[in-house]
């Protein structure tokens, strides 16, 4: 058995309750909902057949208040709150780091990754050049460091992708989402580039500003990509494939489903005993935010990647 820790929580995100449902297999959807998530306690209820994952349990958690730890651990029957981060060193397995705040990342997983403790970083990992390379350093001494959005093992982009040949050569690629850039903008992303194989990035620039943000991304190949992410705007995550044969639109619905084979494959890779990411796609991912929000400091300069 595969014992986890899980680290959380950051405003507005609630992994550390669905993520943890989802491997030990329990909740308690009343007290998800009383906290302020009842779409998590609708899709957790609605797949209730297919929760728990075989050969981890979820058996440490910490968060930054005793009551989040105590929520999150009765909700999900987790067995261990630890008052220290460090406290799950020596008994945990693997680590899940499901904030979603990148400027705390490095500091929060520098003791796992320093003891050699398989650790997930919740997206995006880093939000800065030197966050970013400390990482990677670390990853070429041979640690184990696992990031990604969800949004990889999205159901509804592995279907485009089956069929991608059918649109000829893509010309352009655009992608709409909710919320703001260096929180969401891995999830437009990490859809995208996991559909068209992580292809080399010729420049980045953001023409949009803050709360209705654009960015405008052209691949050395010529191929051109927008994404818009808006603050107040209704819907789901949409990308829009656009070839010289045909199009698709890629509607995202289905979140349950991502979550839980993005846990599976971080498990499995656990028990294989290395990433099953290459670093340099999230990598290369990283640059691009980074770039991003370089470019909106900068007033809308094109900065090459």
């Amino acid at each position: 058995m595969i014992k986890i820790g899980i680290i959380g929580m950051s405003l507005g995100n609630a992994h550390p309750y669905s993520w943890s449902a989802i491997i030990n297999g329990q909740f308690d959807g009343e007290e998800i909902s009383r906290v302020g998530y009842p779409a998590v306690a609708a899709y957790l209820n609605a797949n209730k057949d297919t929760l728990g994952i075989p050969g981890a349990y979820v058996t440490h958690v910490w968060t930054q208040d005793t009551a989040i730890s105590e929520s999150i651990a009765q909700t999900t029957n987790i067995p261990h709150i630890v008052t220290e981060l460090v406290d799950m060193i020596g008994e945990v397995d693997a680590v899940l780091l499901a904030r979603d705040d990148p400027e705390r990342h490095r500091e929060m997983a520098a003791p796992f990754i320093e003891a050699g403790i398989p650790i997930f970083v919740d997206k995006p990992l880093a939000y800065s050049t030197e966050d970013l390379e400390w990482f990677a350093s670390q990853w070429h001494q041979g640690k184990f460091i696992m990031s990604c959005s969800s949004m990889r093992y999205a159901n509804e982009g592995r279907i485009l992708k089956q069929e991608l040949a059918t649109l000829g050569k893509l010309e352009l690629i655009t992608a709409v989402g909710k919320k703001d850039w260096k929180k969401y903008g891995i999830h437009l992303l990490e859809g995208i580039f996991s559909i068209i194989d992580f292809p080399p990035v010729a420049s980045v620039r953001h023409i949009g500003e803050l709360e209705k943000e654009i960015v405008h991304i052209e691949l050395e190949s010529g191929l051109q990509i927008t994404l818009h992410l808006f603050q107040d705007i209704a819907g789901t995550f949409q990308f829009s494939f656009f070839g010289q044969s045909g199009w698709r639109l890629v509607d995202i619905k289905n979140s349950y489903s991502m979550f839980r084979d993005n846990l599976i494959e971080f498990i499995r890779a656990v028990a294989e005993g290395k990433p099953r990411i290459e670093f340099s796609e999230t990598e290369l991912l990283m640059r691009i935010i980074i770039a991003a929000n370089q470019s909106r400091l900068e007033g809308g300069r094109t900065l090459k990647i």
